[in-house]
């Protein structure tokens, strides 16, 4: 009967030694008491890298903060505009303008840091403009800087929409948008070689004339969309380089590309019709009316997104008509 009992004891004492154990394998508990796995845990941020190099984001994010509008438009692509809970929403383009709907988030270059701690976003995504408040955006949620490289502008834009899709889970709707593109850029490409026509890209600013040459701002007239420059002296700088009229018209563009920036942000415009200058209406471009118009909210405003890059393309093949 003793051997009984002790038998019994050992096997028992067995139990609840199993049971303990199987207990310390088991996943902790989140805050609302559900297990979570550590593959779960690790699915929930991963490693990308943006234009200062690795940041650390959260997988699927549900409230998203987006100041630079070629990412706005991506994720518009993408089908997950409704993670978007703040923009710069008086300096939307007009393709963009359901965003409106959307609180603010504080101006193009100046974030309401308070509005914005205020939503508590899982993301935030800036780009250069913001670049200043990068450090006080990371103290309210992981924030992300997309910018567009000009010396690699087509890879640099692939990157970041590339990006964007496995942040979302949509990596196959990116690449097959991204290749669609690639078609588009590749049949642009090869009517702009074959016509051989040169191109000069001015921003007009309330009469003002400024000029952007490869690997600048508006670089992806060349390097992308593969137009010659008629001037391939042009210094490399944001905010381009001061031109005149005359300098215009001893360029000689067989296309003249214009940006007007008073018509994106407001202003003075009445001295910004470039196309009826009398030195530009002397020059090949001028002759043959290939002054081209581009849509000002997109170039100035946006860019770098798959929607805006369809818009871009379609205003360059008007060089072809």
């Amino acid at each position: 009967m003793k051997k009984y009992i002790v038998g019994l004891s050992l096997v028992l004492l067995g139990l609840g030694l199993a049971g303990c154990g199987s207990t310390t394998n088991e996943s902790s508990s989140d805050s609302s008491g559900k297990a979570a796995t550590s593959s779960t845990v690790k699915d929930e941020t991963l490693e990308v890298k943006d234009s200062n190099g690795k940041v650390t984001v959260p997988k699927n994010p549900k409230k998203v903060v987006v100041f630079d509008n070629g990412s706005l438009d991506t994720l518009d692509a993408l089908g997950v505009g409704d993670t978007i809970v703040g923009a710069a929403t008086d300096n939307l383009p007009a393709y963009l303008k359901e965003y409106k709907k959307v609180d603010s988030a504080g101006g193009i270059k100046e974030p309401d840091l308070e509005k914005i701690n205020q939503m508590k976003p899982d993301l935030i995504i800036i780009s250069g403009r913001q670049s200043d408040f990068l450090d006080q955006l990371k103290e309210i949620a992981p924030t992300m800087y997309l910018a567009v490289d000009t010396s690699n502008t087509w890879n640099s834009i692939k990157q970041n929409v590339e990006t964007l899709g496995q942040i979302f889970g949509k990596e196959k709707a990116a690449k097959k948008q991204l290749a669609e593109l690639e078609t588009s850029i590749k049949e642009t490409k090869a009517k702009a070689e074959e016509s051989k026509d040169k191109a000069l890209t001015v921003l007009v600013n309330e009469g003002q004339l400024s000029t952007y040459g490869k690997d600048s701002r508006f670089g992806i007239v060349y390097d992308t969309f593969g137009f010659a420059e008629s001037d391939d002296a042009i210094k490399a700088s944001t905010h381009g380089q001061s031109v005149s009229y005359e300098y215009v018209l001893d360029k000689n563009p067989d296309v003249l590309f214009v940006v007007d920036r008073t018509k994106a942000i407001g202003g003075d415009d009445s001295n910004n019709n470039v196309a009826d200058n009398e030195l530009v209406a002397q020059t090949t471009a001028g002759k043959n009316k290939k002054v081209i118009s581009l849509q000002p909210d997109v170039w100035y405003l946006s860019g770098g997104g798959l929607e805006s890059v369809k818009m871009m393309l379609d205003d360059v093949n008007k060089a072809f008509e």
